[in-house]
């Protein structure tokens, strides 16, 4: 097993789904957790949670769409959490699902790939200097089956472009000690807020779904994974899921 562990982690892209297990999970782990998402809201009400837990957080409001408010964003982690050793880039803009080719406007197409793939880009060269003076890092991208299989104009454009961006990067930076990984999401990802009186296990005989604290765990173990058995990609769905339908 490795001894290193993360210590500050940024989540770039938070809502109150998936996004709010990894933090949970992180500060669970004893991380100082950053969060960044454009709306304050639901940022704020996180992160009063993640305090209540003995979490130390930062909450920062941030257009992952704008190089510049990035830029201020991870000035303002260094000089609160100190230099970040773990990346999740977890945003991503979809526009509407199933659009006709002709139907995608130039804004949506664009919105996509500045939040999903130039977001992503900027938040990295943000944490890499400080991983190679370390020799040590973890970055990890959220994709899902649109990285690999086109459905969505937009989304899957984007998606295709994060996949090819999280590659390169494994490429040039593991020999450095940094681990770049892609994880491919292929489910509906279970509600537990949304499913107070329902169980994971009755909800899913209606359809696949999958458990966002298993998936926390998996962003975790990919965190933490021994460095002569690194992971580039690894694909999450539950047991009933349908490949690729």
């Amino acid at each position: 097993m490795t001894n290193y562990r993360p210590k500050v982690a940024v989540i770039a892209g938070v809502g109150t789904g998936s996004s709010a297990f990894l933090a949970r999970k992180f500060v669970k782990e004893g991380c100082k957790v950053a969060l960044l998402a454009r709306t304050g809201g639901t940022l704020e009400k996180l992160r009063a949670e993640l305090e209540q837990c003995g979490g130390e957080v930062a909450a920062i409001s941030c257009d992952l769409a704008e190089p510049f408010q990035i830029t201020e964003a991870f000035a303002k982690i260094n000089a609160e959490l100190g230099a970040v050793d773990l990346l999740v880039n977890h945003a991503s803009f979809g526009g509407p699902t199933r659009q006709r080719f002709m139907s995608v406007t130039a804004e949506a197409f664009e919105r996509s790939w500045r939040v999903g793939v130039l977001g992503g880009f900027f938040c990295c060269q943000a944490v890499v200097p400080a991983m190679l003076s370390r020799g040590s890092g973890c970055i990890l991208f959220t994709g899902a089956t649109s990285s690999i299989r086109g459905s969505s104009i937009a989304f899957s454009s984007s998606k295709f472009a994060l996949r090819g961006l999280a590659q390169a990067m494994a490429r040039e930076l593991w020999p450095q000690g940094i681990h770049v990984a892609h994880v491919i999401i292929d489910a509906v990802i279970f509600k537990r807020s949304d499913n107070q009186k329902t169980g994971l296990n009755q909800a899913a005989k209606r359809e696949p779904l999958l458990d966002p604290d298993a998936m926390a765990a998996a962003y975790w173990s990919l965190a933490v994974q021994p460095k002569h058995a690194w992971s580039l990609e690894l694909d999450l769905r539950p047991f009933n899921e349908a490949f690729y339908e």
